[in-house]
């Protein structure tokens, strides 16, 4: 398998989902919440990758299958996010979500 600890990956995805998380509770920038949304999912990708290697054979790639699919997920919640941005900066005039309370004037 690999020569790397259990605890590197773990720590790295841990890292990952902290700073996912910060950013979506402290940033006020719409794209900047769905860019740390994105940080977040790549957590969850990269445990899921890593614990199938890890548990090695047939598992191996259910894992994987999850992570493609994930992926595919992330791609589609950037779609839907970047359409809402634009959407929302078209009616309102601003992307800060401070300043926008509701899509509907």
């Amino acid at each position: 398998m690999t020569s790397l600890p259990i605890v590197g990956f773990v720590a790295l995805s841990a890292g990952l989902l902290a700073i996912g998380l910060f950013g979506v509770l402290t940033r006020r920038n719409l794209i900047l919440i769905l860019i740390s949304v994105e940080i977040a999912m790549n957590a969850a990708i990269l445990n899921f990758v890593y614990f199938a290697g890890f548990l090695g054979g047939a598992p191996a790639l259910r894992g994987q299958s999850i992570a493609v699919v994930l992926v595919g997920f992330a791609a589609t919640e950037v779609a839907v996010g970047l359409a809402i941005v634009l959407a929302l900066h078209r009616v309102r005039g601003t992307i800060n979500v401070a300043e926008t309370s509701e899509l509907r004037e």
